[in-house]
């Protein structure tokens, strides 16, 4: 098979390229970037609130118990297939930069493949393991039957999920998060509508009850696949595979090596990220009701909070990354500097209006009479405002993941979480009470700015940019 005949990005006149994160100013180009990618974390918590809305009222607190047991598992799959996103995007971005668009296609179409792949052979699995998988949960028997209809259907869903998330990563690494914008909007709009049509039987649908809402949300994401497909190749965007272009579906052993390489450690932060929240909420419930309660609404407002340092990190990670391939290491500083700063105002706009506003919001959580409300504001005071450590943290990290440095931001996060945040609460709870339980978050978000800043400095990222440099230099003589 012979290759493909466009070896590099098609510049326009002024000789930019389309998608290029290598030239301009740093914050423009940045802002530009991020605001779509803000928009589509925004959209698609916005969209799971709802549809957690639609279960709520249509099939009460059973069907709603019943999904969050389901979910937990999908995050945790999910977690992983970000991991491998990430490692896509920075693959892409870097070979975008360095104008080697067969290497971009080759690393995307290698990422798509080895993640469908994957969530195809776990949509067949777990669709056999579920009732075993929700026993091991110790899933309580009222709710086990709902959430085994839920999750046998979502699991079905993966594989669609899977492309659209692996597809919309790389696409940011090659510049372009107005797409997966675009396509996010599509599919949580069509979720939106069918949860009520799918899970009452409204019309012609057939009434399926809570397998409604993830059937809804299946065929929200198959609708946003096939419309981000349908853009690329209609406006023939330069990461379409056509021809023998489409044989890179098929991971090589070197791609798979990467994915797992990189992929596997990134994606494992997000699952400890997961996995030490469940074991805060069980520390919370020991608390009683009330704090089980408060925290509860907490977590639905620090889910938005904290989208600007997830968008932050992505926007970073692809601008490093494309810088890198473009041989601009200098350039790199600064993108992290200037992305810190825009992340960090992003953070502190919606953590000054909460904590402004939060007897009013929090009311439409708990009820306007509830005896949770003062606690959860005291929540609020006391933890909030530790989500702008966390933007530091994503950040950096960000800029080290995209030379590689996969590890070192794994050991940070294992310490954040474990020794410093449960281990706080166990050696002040004697003292405390249940203050050790809010206290947590901020002593051990402030600890993980302090190892981010040390890895920053002193980490093995710096050998690598150097390397990079020297190797650059040389190859310019």
């Amino acid at each position: 098979m012979s290759e493909p005949e466009d070896e590099a990005p098609t510049r326009t006149g002024r000789g930019v390229v389309r998608g290029d994160l290598t030239s301009g100013p740093i914050l423009r180009t940045l802002v530009v970037f991020i605001i779509p990618a803000l928009a589509t974390n925004l959209l698609q918590t916005v969209g799971g609130t709802i549809n957690a809305i639609w279960i709520g009222q249509l099939l009460g607190t059973t069907a709603v118990a019943a999904t969050a047991n389901a979910n937990t598992i999908l995050f945790l799959l999910f977690g992983t297939v970000f991991g491998f996103g990430m490692a896509t995007t920075i693959a892409v971005g870097r070979h975008f930069g360095a104008q080697d668009l067969a290497g971009a296609r080759r690393s995307f179409g290698a990422g798509i493949g080895f993640c469908t792949g994957l969530a195809a052979l776990g949509a067949v699995l777990g669709s056999m393991f579920a009732p075993q998988i929700l026993q091991w949960m110790a899933t309580p028997p009222a709710v086990e039957q709902a959430a085994l209809a839920y999750l046998r259907v979502t699991f079905l869903a993966m594989p669609f999920i899977a492309a659209s998330m692996l597809i919309g990563m790389g696409l940011r690494g090659a510049g372009d998060s107005t797409t997966p914008l675009v396509s996010s909007v599509v599919a949580i709009v069509i979720d939106i509508l069918l949860n009520p049509v799918l899970i009452l039987g409204l019309g012609p649908a057939p009434k399926l009850g809570i397998a409604g809402s993830a059937l809804a949300n299946a065929i929200g994401a198959a609708a946003g696949l096939v419309l981000t497909l349908a853009v690329i190749y209609g406006r023939d965007l330069p990461l379409r595979l056509r021809g023998p272009e489409l044989r890179w579906l098929l991971p090589s052993r070197a791609d798979i090596a990467y994915m797992v390489g990189k992929g596997l450690p990134m994606g494992a932060q997000t699952m400890l990220a997961m996995a030490a929240g469940l074991v805060f909420i069980g520390l919370v419930n020991r608390e009683g009701l009330l704090a089980t309660a408060a925290y509860g609404a907490s977590l639905q407002l620090w889910n938005y909070i904290q989208m600007p340092a997830f968008a932050g990190g992505q926007a970073v990670s692809a601008m490093v990354a494309q810088n890198i391939g473009a041989g601009q290491h200098r350039r790199v500083i600064g993108i992290t500097w200037i992305g810190l700063a825009v992340t960090e105002v992003m953070t502190a706009v919606p953590t000054a209006l909460l904590l402004l506003f939060d007897e009013p919001v929090l009311r439409l959580f708990l009820g306007a009479d509830s005896p949770a409300v003062p606690l959860a504001r005291h929540i609020q005071f006391i933890c909030t405002w530790s989500y702008m450590m966390v933007g530091v943290m994503m950040v950096l990290f960000a800029t080290m993941r995209a030379y590689g440095s996969v590890l070192v931001p794994l050991v940070v996060m294992v310490i954040t979480f474990y020794p410093a945040r449960l281990g706080f609460y166990a050696l002040a709870r004697p003292a405390m009470g249940t203050e050790a339980v809010w206290w947590a978050y901020p002593v051990s978000s402030a600890l993980s700015v302090v190892l981010a800043l040390l890895a920053w400095r002193f980490g093995p990222w710096r050998a690598k940019r150097r390397q990079m440099m020297l190797a650059a230099r040389d190859t310019a003589r």
